[in-house]
């Protein structure tokens, strides 16, 4: 059995990996799957100060009050990045990292310098997609009940995880049991992007054959993966 962290991306919660834990759980594993702060049921605590380093010590925290030991990390879209954050201050808990179609950016890049297209709604401290924005375009292609589902849950998200360069001075040049999954119906991050984390933690390589939530539309493949490695 393994203890499984889920780390959801951006304008997402910990609800966006349900189907997945699911799986996990019928695996017989032992899986969690936190909201970040400001996020989904926790955006009433949305406020400025909150970035990639504070998501990342959140989880690391998380770490350690579940006392979790030689934990799965998977990291999706920006939740590549809090999972890096938190995998650096949190190094001796972890067992393996796996990058969902994640962000993985170097020491000092930002999301922006990958993510260019503005958002719909934008404030001083968050931003994010409009319904109509999730449905007509994020979530585009997907069975129509589930891109509801999922837009209904959609909410900001701190704007600073974008706008702000990551800090991350140990994570890439530590070693890591890594895998990196591509989803190459997905716009970004882009299959150079995540062939970089790749080579850059010498991971394994894996392709699922669909958009940017895979999480969403083929749980079983990306379940099978996360468990495998």
């Amino acid at each position: 059995m393994a203890s499984i962290v889920l780390i959801h991306g951006a304008y997402q919660g910990g609800w966006i990996w349900r189907f997945v834990a699911e799986r996990l759980r019928a695996a017989g594993h032992d899986v969690h799957a936190p909201t970040l702060d400001g996020c989904a049921e926790r955006r009433h605590q949305m406020r400025a100060g909150i970035d990639t380093e504070s998501h990342g010590q959140e989880i690391a925290e998380y770490l350690y009050y579940h006392d979790l030991r030689d934990a799965v990390l998977v990291g999706t879209s920006a939740g590549g990045m809090v999972m890096a954050a938190a995998a650096e201050r949190a190094r001796e808990r972890i067992g393996r990292l796996v990058f969902a179609d994640a962000l993985a950016l170097m020491d000092g890049e930002k999301i922006r310098d990958i993510v260019t297209r503005p958002a719909a709604i934008n404030t001083d401290i968050a931003l994010g997609p409009s319904r109509d924005d999730a449905l007509n375009r994020l979530f585009l292609g997907m069975e129509r009940g589930l891109a509801e589902w999922a837009a209904d849950r959609m909410t900001l998200h701190p704007i600073k995880t974008f706008t702000q360069p990551v800090k991350l001075p140990s994570f890439w040049q530590q070693s890591w049991n890594a895998s990196v999954i591509y989803c190459p119906q997905a716009a970004n991050p882009g299959e150079a992007h995540q062939r970089r984390c790749a080579e850059k933690l010498n991971a394994r390589w894996h392709v699922i054959d669909t958009g940017h939530y895979p999480m969403l539309t083929t749980p079983d493949e990306l379940a099978r993966i996360i468990i495998s490695g």
